[in-house]
């Protein structure tokens, strides 16, 4: 602060005399006038309500400010939030596909039970190099069937409308029982069930026909002709049976199921393990080469993933054993 010789009084104080000295110089009276410019100024500046930049006459123009400018300036706003790394959930206006809940079947849960005590389930399609709903070119030639047997060791049939199936599509007797259409290129068409496999020279895609079935499509002397053909799931009269091989006992046995709609993909037998999926021989048989679960519980799955559960069954070598069921057609 300044020392009281530099301070101007132009009133003496009325409790004491003084003796009043002028200033310096012109000095000291330009810096007095420049202050008291400054003072008035800051005091302009700083009166309530003044903005920089604007006139009196403009915020009489303009009118008192409105409710949102005074709420905004008198309220801080909050920090607007972060948005969110997470996926948005649904909302109300957006539809969303639920997950499709699983079947009882495909949980194992027993869809029909027969008569006899069989019940029926569904699993995942197990289809082999014969599709469903797929068709195979080829070609047709033809044999002497005789009485109907072949590798699949079905036995004599008096229905002869049988064909056999070339090594490769015969699929270590996958093949066995399946129903294929068989149709040429001028319309006439056959259905034959799979009963015998087709060595080399048949290649992949050839149908080795009883001479029954080729004549329905041309001459026996046209000796091969080109052929489509594909899977059936016909209707039957017929129902599912089980044989056990010949020699089968509770210390070994070869099962083997007859009659079935559709193609069989795999046979199992219950144990104390729980279910045990048999090795199939081609001649059509599935093996338990140490005995476990010969004459138990069979379970039968088809191409398509439908099983049959079929009750424990006697070992009675070489004697066919109906089941009462059939599966489905599709």
């Amino acid at each position: 602060m300044a020392s009281s010789s530099h301070r101007r009084r132009t009133q003496p104080k009325p409790d004491r005399d003084f003796e009043w000295r002028p200033v310096r110089g012109p000095l000291l009276a330009v810096a007095a006038v420049a202050a008291v410019v400054l003072v008035v100024t800051l005091v302009v500046a700083f009166r309530p309500g003044a903005a920089a930049g604007t006139t009196g006459q403009d915020r009489a123009a303009s009118g008192p400010p409105s409710e949102a400018v005074t709420s905004a300036a008198a309220t801080p706003k909050e920090p607007s939030p972060k948005p969110s790394t997470a996926s948005p959930a649904p909302t109300a206006s957006r539809r969303t596909t639920p997950s499709p809940k699983p079947s009882a079947t495909a949980s194992g849960t027993p869809s029909h039970t027969a008569a006899n005590g069989t019940t029926r389930t569904s699993t995942a399609p197990a289809a082999g190099r014969i599709r469903p709903g797929t068709a195979y070119q080829g070609v047709a030639t033809s044999y002497d069937a005789g009485n109907g047997d072949g590798a699949c060791s079905f036995g004599p049939t008096s229905d002869v409308l049988t064909a056999a199936m070339n090594t490769a599509d015969y699929e270590t007797a996958k093949a066995c029982g399946a129903y294929v259409a068989v149709r040429t290129a001028s319309g006439t068409s056959v259905t034959v069930r799979i009963t015998n496999e087709c060595p080399a020279p048949c290649a992949a895609g050839q149908l080795d026909l009883s001479h029954q079935a080729f004549a329905r499509l041309a001459p026996l002397s046209a000796g091969r002709i080109a052929i489509t053909w594909s899977l059936l799931s016909p209707a039957v009269s017929d129902t599912v049976s089980i044989r056990y091989k010949t020699g089968s006992s509770q210390y070994w046995c070869g099962i083997q199921a007859i009659g079935h709609r559709n193609p069989l993909a795999r046979l199992e037998v219950r144990t104390g393990g729980g279910w045990l999926a048999l090795t199939r021989t081609d001649y059509n048989y599935f093996l338990s080469e140490r005995g476990a679960g010969c004459g138990g519980e069979i379970r039968l799955t088809d191409i398509y993933g439908e099983q049959l559960t079929v009750p424990a069954l006697a070992v009675r070598p070489d004697v066919v054993q109906r089941t009462g069921v059939q599966f489905s057609r599709h």
